[in-house]
């Protein structure tokens, strides 16, 4: 199969652009680590030097080869997982794009397939996820001041009433109204306890929860309604800081957070919601230590249903609360989630449970 592929150079231009196209068409094997990886894995680039392309998984294992940890080269690159970061990948590089099936099927991607995938995943198709992305692209151009023309064009539209009644339905507004107008990016990023949304503006994060949270829908959509904002897929500072920061939790590389919360509950609500971040890892506390501690020893009760509401999953750390009797109670995510995450913390800080 590898006298069929470009020449070396050809494809370590494509390695250099970390080319998604090229992604189960070449794997990279590196003599320096011993290692093959998929052409679009995000370690450094190694020197031309040090590389030999081939063209399967097992060409690179027959020649003494192991599989990359990081992008899991012997992972299919249409299972669901591997699709839609190709596919994301693609629409993020160029986000004014319009796709068409013609566009998947030059790729090898059947497009029910990848309609399928991003279905499951974030409740749209994939040309309706690449058309959001277009839409928040142009109305991040408005934003900066840019004429609402060049945002059409920029969005893929050739017309203007087009453009604008697309525009309007998704933002409620029309776009030369638009400047003052909020949105916020959602992102879907995956842990071992299950996958989470997280929705955030460019500085802060609004909302972080497990998918499997009940009415997580009816949650998103009154938090949307309390900023009258629209929420797109799309990522920011913010978006990059918490899925750097999760990935750091959960390997036990750190767990306190950095990540900075937008402030939208009530002056008690937040008051709990900072008393909970001061909750150190691999420690619990109950719901009456939590009372005393904000100054409001009998608001027990009160302190549990700010615990309920909060919107931003393990950063506020509401699993560290326990009954008085040291049981677990209630969690949005699952009690099962809250025993993972406190025994999780427990083992890295050498906490033991009493």
């Amino acid at each position: 199969m590898l006298n069929r592929l470009p020449d070396h150079d050809t494809l370590y231009s494509h390695l250099l652009r970390r080319d998604p196209e090229m992604d189960g068409v070449i794997y990279v094997g590196v003599k320096t680590t011993g290692i093959f990886c998929r052409p679009v894995c995000p370690a450094r680039t190694p020197l031309s030097k040090n590389i030999t392309f081939y063209g399967s998984p097992d060409e690179a294992k027959a020649a003494g080869f192991r599989a990359c940890k990081r992008c899991r080269p012997l992972d299919d690159p249409n299972a669901p997982g591997v699709l839609i970061d190709k596919l994301l990948r693609l629409v993020e590089e160029d986000p004014s794009r319009r796709w068409s099936e013609d566009d998947l099927k030059d790729m090898g991607i059947e497009p029910a397939t990848a309609r399928r995938h991003f279905q499951r995943r974030f409740d749209m198709s994939f040309s309706q996820y690449a058309r959001a992305r277009r839409l928040g692209h142009a109305f991040n151009t408005i934003r900066k001041g840019d004429a609402v023309i060049e945002a059409q064009l920029d969005a893929g539209f050739e017309s203007g009433s087009g453009f604008r009644e697309a525009f309007s339905r998704t933002f409620g507004e029309a776009p030369n109204k638009s400047r003052e107008a909020k949105t916020f990016a959602m992102d879907w990023i995956d842990t071992p306890l299950g996958p989470m949304l997280a929705i955030a503006d460019e500085t802060h994060l609004h909302m972080l929860e497990f998918v499997e949270r009940k009415k997580l829908e009816d949650h998103v959509n009154r938090y949307r309604k309390q900023f009258n904002a629209t929420v797109l897929p799309g990522d920011t500072k913010a978006l990059k800081l918490i899925r750097k920061e999760l990935a750091d939790y959960f390997a036990g590389k750190a767990l306190d957070f950095k990540s900075k919360i937008a402030g939208a509950g009530t002056d008690f609500q937040n008051q709990v919601w900072d008393e909970l971040r001061r909750i150190p890892p691999g420690i619990t506390r109950s719901y009456q230590e939590m009372s005393q501690r904000i100054g409001r020893p009998t608001a027990m009760r009160a302190v549990a249903n700010a615990n309920r509401l909060n919107r931003c999953a393990i950063i506020l750390p509401c699993h560290r609360v326990i009954g008085a009797d040291g049981t677990l109670t209630g969690y949005a995510g699952g009690l099962w989630r809250k025993q993972w995450l406190l025994d999780h913390e427990r083992r890295h800080t050498g906490q033991t449970l009493l």
